[in-house]
């Protein structure tokens, strides 16, 4: 399939503004990939175009049944003026993990990321320059067909969107206030908690009102049968170091398999910690606390790579973990993940794709 390009002349481009204290998702670039689907002619029409509004009709089976997947990275301005994407290839095969659960069609993984990397290098002066900036991209694909009946669409669009991004750390590298909810579940056994599903964020939104007026950032989901084993943290996977063991819920169905969540395991071990992938109970976690064996917890997801974990709150009382401060390892891994991602240090994993005309 060829790629087709239909760039705004320089002259109709906007002026580039200046990329700072930037609110997440809500400037994007000059560009847009986009390529269409239907049973015939199966994927075609790949293009770049100038970003604009798309056209939908409003039966379009996205618009009712939710049937849509997307997927998150970034484009990272290194110290050495080169662009990198961090583990790209993960994305791309997590995609199709999320079309085929969603009765979705897969894409070319090779061909999409070529054209991901195409239009993040004609978009280049969107990219932050300062480090802990990036340039967020959001590949997604949703169905369109005009179909009032439930079953899969017909017809798909799959698009690229591009957008700058500010640190996720304004104010410095600080741990936040989780809510734990044995009320509400974001995922079920067999369910679609294991991919990016659209509807599975929208299933979320609840739960993280009623943290965010009970004054937390962060919603910690438990099991759905039990309400009684950590799954994960808000839009990110948990991580809990007992003692001398980095512990982190094993992958169940219902949990996604985050890139950034592969990358600490692979790092630690490279390190020679002890790395556990098990199931861990709310109860486990409070008692770590106050027994003081819990020394410290994060979130890891890509847009805050490690968000150090300073209290839970649970059932009435808040607990405090490693008296609210950010732990010595999650620090170690934020600082070695992101010198990787910005090309201060070498990369012993392959993880970094570079990005060039």
């Amino acid at each position: 399939m060829d790629l087709e390009l239909k760039l705004l002349p320089a002259e109709k481009r906007r002026p580039v503004p200046e990329l700072k204290n930037l609110v997440f998702g809500r400037l994007f670039t000059d560009h847009m990939f986009v390529m269409e689907y239907d049973c015939e002619r199966k994927w075609h029409a790949a293009r770049i175009e100038p970003y604009a509004p798309i056209s939908l009709d409003p039966a379009a089976i996205v618009l009712h049944y939710a049937q849509t997947i997307f997927e998150g990275l970034k484009a990272y301005w290194g110290v050495d003026g080169r662009i990198r994407l961090f583990r790209p290839w993960e994305n791309m095969q997590r995609l199709n993990r999320g079309a085929e659960r969603m009765c979705m069609p897969r894409v070319d993984e090779e061909f999409v990321l070529s054209a991901i990397k195409k239009l993040v290098w004609i978009d280049r002066a969107w990219i932050p320059r300062e480090k802990g900036a990036a340039l967020y991209i959001r590949p997604f694909m949703f169905g369109t067909e005009p179909s009032l009946g439930v079953k899969p669409s017909h017809t798909y669009l799959f698009m690229v969107i591009l957008s700058p991004v500010s640190s996720y750390y304004q104010e410095g590298f600080n741990p936040v206030k989780i809510y734990v909810t044995d009320e509400f579940v974001r995922a079920a056994p067999g369910g679609t908690g294991e991919v990016k599903a659209g509807g599975n964020y929208a299933a979320s939104l609840k739960a993280a009102e009623v943290a965010k007026k009970k004054g937390y950032t962060q919603v910690l989901w438990l099991d759905a049968v039990e309400r009684r084993y950590v799954e994960e943290v808000g839009t990110m996977n948990i991580f809990f170091y007992f003692d001398d063991e980095l512990v982190t819920p094993a992958l169940s169905g219902s949990i996604l398999p985050g890139i950034t969540r592969d990358s600490v395991l692979q790092l630690a071990r490279h390190w020679g910690l002890r790395v556990s992938e098990r199931r861990i109970s709310i109860d486990e976690v409070i008692e770590g606390i106050e027994n003081g064996r819990l020394r410290e917890c994060f979130g890891t997801g890509t847009a805050a790579v490690i968000s150090p974990v300073g209290a839970l709150y649970y059932r009435g009382k808040e607990y405090l973990i490693n008296q609210g401060q950010t732990g010595p390892l999650a620090q170690k891994l934020f600082d070695e993940l992101t010198a990787i991602q910005y090309g201060e240090k070498e990369d012993p994993f392959g993880w970094v794709t570079l990005v060039e005309g």
